[in-house]
């Protein structure tokens, strides 16, 4: 089939004039038609369980600017035009504004239900473990149920868990934090231990990794990108799928994917709108969200989780470079990349369908936009050669965020823009798994459970199905901030296991649940499309999660000690 549209126009100069906009859309909230999806801007971006990361980086949007690419398809025998606008980091999720007032059902019962939870260890003495310890259940506890069922948005569980840190477990605690047993004094740590969780080394990685992400949509970069790099893959709809599914990936691993997702789908609605074979169209459109959340993967700045697994491995002394982290993520993310690209086709493109495309860059050469360019440009090759400077790829993530503001290319309303709901949300975890060590919780939640028997592989692939699971039906970055510190003290307490390679996979196996359109902002965007059912999501994310899963827990273990990684 031969499919197309005729190219949408648009002036340049009223593009320029278009004024941001501040307020978001649900993406989950209704479906667009064919002709028009609203694909950019999405508040809660998966019906009141938003992943805030990259998953999802979210944040308001900008209108489509001058400088941004085009990209048209055209139909054999004439058709209709499709257009669509500057797509925005849609998908802040718990943690944006704009949400309903009052709670759902399911809301309420968490809130009562989380502090319930709190008062048990209070109330019932818990076998085998100290005061601290208790302390710290409890507000392991209240996390748990608060971050499942979002009694709370996501970033205000981040911050009340270091405030309970703060007020019950850490020195100067409002009532001895010991229990009056001196030997448990190292328990205690110092309040500002907890409270430097917010200016972790790595939250200063994201912090740049964010800044590059919205410089890059200010100035129109992504788009263009998208535009050049797409040119190869016209003509057979498989490649052109691949290419989008290729560009999705590489912009993925650098910005939101949330953002990434909402900037390529304002580039290929015309692609959409004009495919007839509804099959084929909804392929098309799950290839998009599906690349996003695979490509977060490859990178530290790709996603949450990985920032989060990260952070918890420099608790324990161990740091995990830019670089580092690319090798061992980013094959990965290659295969089930690729892997997936043969499932859509195989269920949806058939053999010898044709798209033509025509796509155009416009690059955006005001001197402030050369400035970006070639400040990211510097930013990402420091990040990937940290083993021959030997500056840390944090101290270089904060090298844009200085340069772009002292150069003027971006201003404090850029500053505003940044998605800072995220970083709090991954200092939590950080300050969780602090927390976690110091009571002794994480020798207790070992001891507890029989993860012996299972032994190591065992031990791997539980918690990577297990983090599949919840990722599946919550934030993803609130997956990783439960998980990740129970894996490093299983890893610790088990003989044999590998402390950064469990807090790897672990973080890893969070960002593969994409079942649903809840499970990740990235989904919900296809979803509100109008040209993804369901059913066909489910069919796609439970295969593709699984075996990405499997992959993950039994053979990458192997091949990052064969490559000297772990």
């Amino acid at each position: 089939m031969h499919t197309g549209a005729t190219r949408p126009t648009q002036d340049k100069q009223s593009e320029r004039q278009q004024p941001r906009e501040s307020s978001a859309r649900r993406a989950g909230a209704g479906s667009a038609g064919a002709g028009q999806a609203s694909t950019g801007r999405a508040e809660r971006a998966h019906a009141g369980r938003g992943d805030t990361g990259r998953t999802g980086r979210a944040g308001v949007g900008r209108t489509e600017r001058a400088g941004a690419g085009r990209t048209s398809a055209r139909m054999a025998g004439g058709g209709g035009t499709g257009r669509t606008g500057r797509g925005s980091r849609a998908g802040r999720g718990s943690t944006g504004r704009g949400t309903a007032p009052g709670l759902k059902p399911v809301q309420k019962v968490g809130l009562v239900l989380g502090i319930a939870a709190f008062f048990v260890p209070f109330i019932v003495d818990i076998p085998n473990l100290d005061a601290p310890g208790e302390r710290m259940l409890a507000i392991f506890l209240l996390a748990i149920v608060f971050w499942v069922t979002e009694a709370v948005p996501l970033t205000a569980t981040a911050v009340l868990v270091i405030l309970l840190e703060v007020l019950l477990v850490a020195q100067g605690a409002l009532w001895d934090p010991t229990g009056g047993n001196p030997e448990l004094i190292e328990a205690a740590l110092p309040a500002s231990t907890y409270f430097a969780a917010l200016a972790n080394p790595v939250i200063i990685l994201f912090l740049g990794g964010f800044m590059i992400a919205d410089g890059a949509e200010k100035y129109g970069l992504d788009k263009n990108i998208t535009a050049v790099m797409l040119k190869p893959f016209a003509g057979s709809a498989r490649s052109t799928v691949l290419g989008l599914m290729l560009i999705t990936g590489i912009l993925s691993a650098f910005m939101s994917n949330t953002a990434t997702t909402a900037t390529m789908f304002a580039v290929v609605i015309p692609i959409l709108t004009s495919i007839k074979d509804p099959k084929a169209r909804a392929g098309v459109a799950l290839a998009i969200p599906l690349a996003a959340n695979v490509g977060g993967i490859a990178t530290p700045v790709g996603t949450p989780p990985n920032a989060i697994a990260i952070g918890a491995l420099s608790t324990q002394g161990i740091d995990v470079s830019f670089a580092h982290w690319t090798m061992m993520a980013a094959p990965f993310a290659i295969v089930i990349l690729v892997a997936s690209w043969m499932l859509i086709c195989l269920l949806f493109i058939p053999r010898g369908q044709t798209i033509d495309l025509e796509v155009e860059a416009d690059w955006n050469m005001t001197n402030k936009a050369k400035i970006f360019y070639a400040v990211a440009a510097l930013t990402i090759i420091l990040w990937m050669t940290e083993p021959v400077h030997g500056i840390s790829s944090n101290t270089v993530g904060f090298i844009p965020v200085a340069l772009l503001l002292c150069l003027r290319v971006m201003d404090g309303e850029d500053v505003k823009k940044l998605d800072w709901p995220v970083l709090w949300l991954v200092s939590g975890g950080i300050a969780l798994g602090t927390g976690v060590g110091a009571t002794g919780l994480d020798a207790w939640l070992v001891n507890s459970i029989g993860w012996h028997t299972l032994g190591g592989v065992g031990v791997i692939v539980v918690l990577c199905m297990v983090g599949l699971g919840f990722a599946n039906v919550m934030s993803h970055s609130a997956a990783a901030n439960l998980l990740v510190p129970l894996a490093i003290s299983l890893s610790v307490a088990l003989p044999g296991t590998n402390t950064m390679m469990i807090a790897a996979v672990v973080a890893i196996a969070t960002s593969l649940g994409m079942s649903l359109p809840i499970s990740t902002p990235p989904n919900a965007i296809a979803y509100s499309t109008g040209m993804v059912s369901v059913k066909n999501m489910a069919i796609v994310g439970v295969i593709v999660g699984i075996v990405a899963t499997l992959l993950l827990a039994l053979a990458m273990p192997p091949l990052w000690n064969i490559m000297g990684l772990v």
